[in-house]
């Protein structure tokens, strides 16, 4: 396996290229279950008939587990929006689109968001007051079982030279209420400093999917939170401040 060439580098992980294949490797601590968890989850979306890189083997390397996937070769929409900023709102439409088309798919074998959301509310480092009204808010909301991508942003989203939209990542996968999905990719833009994308993104979101925007923003509390407990330690002040459950007109 030719590991020369290097196509990313997030926490924890490194994603190499070896001719037509895709090789994330973690690093040594990095926890097995969450490995296999994580190519299960991509295994389980592939199902869904969506257009993602497909699982070729979960495997070791000098000790270090990896997931070895489809090459797809392109460029991100988040570098095609750096290098063409004009298209921005062009390239925001499709990109909501795209996660539409997400929504619109099931897989009953998913973990539930729900769930995930309630036990890192419990972990959250925010007061009594502030979990319960969260845990309430939580427990109000409709309880759907949508697919959601759980990191949607332009970064993963890959445009072949064709033109066809590829999704990665999946390793936050899960089933449950779509608005929760999109409140995350809200607080991306934010996290990334792009205020003014994640208006450009909200708006047009609730106005493509006829989604009222006061209940995609009634879940940002809870998202926030949940957050906060698996974030970068330079963005949970930022999360946590966003925890106060307050009621959008």
């Amino acid at each position: 396996m030719n590991l020369d060439r290097v196509i990313a580098v997030r926490t924890s992980k490194t994603v190499y290229r070896d001719g037509d294949r895709a090789v994330k490797v973690f690093d040594a601590d990095y926890s097995k279950a969450d490995v296999l968890n994580e190519a299960l989850n991509q295994a389980r979306v592939e199902q869904t008939g969506l257009r993602i890189p497909k699982i070729l083997e979960v495997t070791t390397l000098e000790g270090k587990w990896a997931i070895v996937s489809e090459y797809i070769k392109g460029k991100t929409l988040a570098q095609l929006m750096a290098q063409e900023p004009e298209k921005q709102a062009q390239y925001m439409e499709q990109f909501v689109q795209l996660q539409m088309q997400v929504h619109e798919k099931r897989n009953p074998k998913l973990g539930k968001l729900r769930d995930k959301l309630s036990e890192r509310i419990d972990l959250a480092d925010v007061g009594d007051t502030t979990r319960y009204d969260l845990h309430t808010r939580l427990e109000s909301m409709p309880r759907h079982n949508k697919l959601c991508h759980g990191d949607f942003n332009p970064s993963n989203i890959i445009l072949t030279p064709e033109g066809e939209p590829y999704v990665l990542d999946w390793s936050h996968a899960s089933q449950g209420n779509a608005s929760a999905d999109v409140a995350r990719t809200y607080l991306l833009f934010w996290l990334a400093g792009d205020i003014q994308g994640a208006q450009l993104y909200l708006d047009l979101f609730c106005d493509i999917s006829g989604t009222a925007k006061p209940y995609v923003q009634k879940w940002l509390p809870i998202v926030a939170a949940a957050q906060s407990v698996v974030c970068r330690p330079q963005e949970r002040e930022f999360l946590l401040s966003w925890t106060g459950v307050v009621e959008y007109q």
